[in-house]
């Protein structure tokens, strides 16, 4: 930001004890805007998600690419919050602060005594933000989880969205429902901040994977609250629908058509691809005879799609005006064009390198500069200085291992 403007959240500031994903990417939002956000870690290895990257990727990459998304623009302290001088270090943020964000869980929170109980009444105007697997009600509240597992595989998606009822269901890719998960727990956060300026009450911000999950499944799921029967997701060549469904071109890639409005379009698609003679096929005369026979049409459109390669279908539908998408790779997805004009890639400052965005924008608020995540315990003393302790104070809790620099 050059113009002189002040970040959106300037001024507001997060304390942050959260691991892995969904939480902290709610923090990384409010960074992104300008919020002043302190990652607190534990001794040690802190944050697992520091390191798990090396142990997904073979041979390690030089740069901890995760943990930048979820964790850039923050500062980062170590206390160890199991010792009285460390839980005093965090206790001193808390009062200082206008959101505490948490996914520790529930029984830790218990003993480390950093329950929404133990700062409501002392901090009346504090949001808390906490972050669980399963909610925070029932026999399963105090229940671990990843977003694979309660996101994921819970929801009901992981059984949906496999091709046909016949395969494997799939598992999830890393991140996956932890990004939207973040993005709702931000959201409430954000709720609650807009009800403190209109109260001046803060207050208890609950989400959950689970929660997400079932919001993201929530088409399916309320079909079964109001007794509907889905039809099971059929073979690809046996979909009701031809206009709507996936194919294959000649160099192997796929593309997905999504023509939802067949009036129109069935005509604009056959001449497109060169097959006008389909039009006074009488098995595809209307949206009924190409239900009926939808298989012979994919067959037909399978071996059109056959004959192109990918960019050239590409051409072709998009000079026709019809709604479609590529199958990208991630490759493909991490140089996209578009995405970079749209600001959905944006550089990392100092860099060469790009970052995926937060998946929103507000004209006039820009979002800061994007910063490389700060190593584990960077802005110890510095935080702590700005909190008020003294140099032999923070010596002292350095020499004990209540805090660390790194």
């Amino acid at each position: 930001m050059d113009d002189g403007k002040k970040p959106l959240f300037a001024g507001l500031k997060v304390v942050e004890c959260a691991t892995y994903i969904a939480a902290p990417t709610a923090a990384t939002v409010l960074a992104d805007f300008g919020a002043d956000v302190i990652k607190v870690e534990q001794p040690g290895e802190g944050d697992p998600w520091r390191t798990a990257y090396a142990r997904i990727v073979t041979p390690p990459p030089a740069y901890n690419f995760p943990y930048l998304v979820d964790n850039r623009n923050k500062r980062a302290i170590v206390a160890d919050l199991k010792s009285e001088a460390g839980r005093a270090v965090l206790e001193r943020l808390v009062a200082d602060a206008d959101v505490f964000i948490t996914n520790l869980p529930l029984p830790v929170r218990a003993r480390l005594r950093v329950q929404y109980s133990d700062f409501a009444e002392k901090y009346p105007r504090l949001i808390y933000g906490s972050f669980t697997a399963y909610g925070e009600e029932g026999e399963e509240a105090g229940k671990t989880g990843f977003d694979l597992t309660a996101f994921w595989a819970r929801s009901g998606l992981m059984d949906q969205v496999r091709s046909d009822r016949a395969v494997v269901p799939a598992g999830s890719v890393a991140g996956m429902g932890d990004h939207p998960s973040g993005m709702a727990f931000y959201g409430g956060i954000v709720t609650a901040l807009f009800r403190r300026e209109r109260t001046g009450e803060g207050g208890e911000v609950r989400a959950s994977l689970l929660g997400s999950g079932m919001w993201a499944n929530s088409f399916s799921i309320q079909a079964a609250l109001c007794g509907a029967e889905l039809p099971v997701r059929a073979r690809r060549t046996e979909v009701p629908r031809a206009l709507s469904n996936i194919y294959r071109s000649s160099d192997e890639r796929w593309f997905l058509l999504a023509l939802t409005s067949e009036a129109k379009q069935w005509p604009a698609l056959v001449r497109a691809i060169g097959r006008e003679d389909l039009l006074d096929d009488p098995r595809f005369a209307d949206v009924e005879h190409r239900q009926q026979n939808s298989s012979a049409l994919v067959a037909i459109f399978d071996e059109v799609f056959a004959r192109g390669t990918l960019a050239e279908w590409r051409v072709v539908l998009d000079r026709a005006g019809l709604t479609f998408g590529i199958v990208s790779t991630y490759q493909e997805a991490a140089r996209d064009e578009q995405a970079i004009a749209a600001g959905i890639l944006r550089p990392i400052a100092g860099t060469d390198m790009l970052t995926v965005d937060s998946p929103f924008t507000v004209t006039g608020a820009d979002k800061v500069p994007v910063l490389a995540h700060a190593e584990r315990g960077a802005d110890t003393e510095a935080v702590l200085r700005e909190h008020g302790f003294s140099d032999d104070e923070i010596g002292t809790l350095l020499a004990t291992g209540a805090v660390a620099n790194g």
